[in-house]
């Protein structure tokens, strides 16, 4: 559950951490207000919602499928056989 919450948080926060990295790399302290105009920072969003659509995209087309029917959790001489792929 978390994962599915974090990795597109972290897609998102991606453009903001590189911005700030940009900042400090060029000498500048990068927490000062100025640093962040409304455009920077509406640029920024609208690049990171980008990325974190197409990293969610992109993890739900390239994940592994296993092939097979589902068996689903049962019961076997009373011990619980997990679901699996046959």
């Amino acid at each position: 559950m978390w994962r599915s919450l974090l990795e597109p948080l972290g897609f998102f926060a991606l453009p903001f951490v590189l911005y700030a990295v940009y900042l400090a790399l060029c000498q500048r302290y990068p927490f000062t207000l100025r640093a962040w105009s409304r455009l920077t920072v509406s640029v920024l969003t609208l690049v990171g919602l980008g990325i974190a659509v197409l990293g969610v995209f992109s993890f739900g087309l390239f994940a592994p499928r296993p092939l097979g029917a589902y068996i689903p959790a049962h019961i076997e001489n009373g011990q619980v056989v997990p679901g699996r792929f046959e």
